[in-house]
């Protein structure tokens, strides 16, 4: 009581007009400082049932603070174009949208490894997809491939692209259904700012990645070799073979008669090559 009768008659109403920058949706919002989570909702959207602060759910009202990053999401409500990024990445780590949202990744091959990983970098938020591949879906492409049997007989450039629309509508794909070779390699990757091989045979893996740093020297290459199997899932790893070249797998287990493609592992190494193309992008080493 003493302290606040020694302040200046004015300086409580400063106190309370002093103002802090959060976003809401993505969006810079000015608000006063000492406003709440529950305070924040129940302007913009009282409608809103989940409320998510710096990427993490709250179900308690809380203080904001400076710079926090929040989004409201009402359950079942379809978003608009403009709101789409902010609560498809609403889950992210503050900070990583602002930088994948720019990037243009390239994919040699869309089996069982680049069609999982196109599938998790629009998941990302990553804003811009070269998908390269000449082969059509099949029935034993489905034990592992991100495909669906009423896709089968479509190119999977095509089948690909339409997946991933329904995931994220505002990604940008350039979608090529065309063999790779030594003659295009730099003009279908032009402009990548990561590279991911997830071709089928040897010659062709070494082709690309061969063709690729000689190219476009500079632009990190994410490779993948030995995921054939079943074995443990945690030999699968990632390495930096030379600079500007990671390899994820086991380096051995080579798919061959008794030894097959199956989804568990495939996928472990498929979200590798993700994870190292995204930390990539954050300028992370793998």
């Amino acid at each position: 009581m003493v302290a606040l009768l020694l302040c200046p008659p004015n300086f409580m109403l400063f106190m309370s007009n002093l103002k802090m920058k959060i976003f809401l949706n993505e969006r810079p919002l000015e608000v006063d400082e000492g406003t709440s989570l529950y305070r924040l909702r129940d302007r913009f959207d009282p409608s809103a049932d989940v409320l998510i602060v710096d990427g993490y759910p709250v179900t308690d009202d809380v203080i904001l603070k400076e710079g926090n990053r929040v989004v409201l999401i009402k359950k079942g409500r379809m978003p608009s174009k403009e709101e789409f990024h902010a609560l498809l990445t609403a889950r992210h780590t503050p900070g990583v949208h602002e930088k994948v949202k720019r990037a243009t990744v390239g994919i040699a091959g869309l089996g069982g490894l680049g069609s999982m990983v196109a599938v998790a970098l629009a998941r990302t938020g990553v804003g811009r997809l070269i998908l390269v591949d000449y082969d059509v879906v099949e029935p034993s492409n489905l034990n592992r491939q991100y495909y669906f049997i009423d896709q089968i007989g479509m190119p999977k450039t095509e089948a690909l692209t339409e997946t991933i629309k329904r995931i994220n509508p505002v990604i940008d794909i350039e979608a090529h259904n065309i063999k790779i070779n030594k003659e295009n390699v730099s003009t279908l990757f032009d402009g990548v700012d990561v590279m991911v091989e997830a071709l089928d045979r040897a010659e062709e893996k070494a082709m690309l990645t061969e063709c690729f740093l000689k190219m476009f020297p500079g632009i990190p290459l994410v490779a993948a070799s030995g995921l054939a199997g079943y074995g443990p899932a945690n030999q699968i790893v990632t390495k930096a073979v030379m600079k500007g070249l990671y390899v994820c797998g086991d380096f051995e287990s080579e798919a061959m008669p008794s030894q097959g493609l199956m989804a568990p592992r495939v996928g472990v190494c498929a979200h590798h090559q993700a994870n190292a193309v995204l930390r990539l992008l954050l300028g992370q080493e793998p």
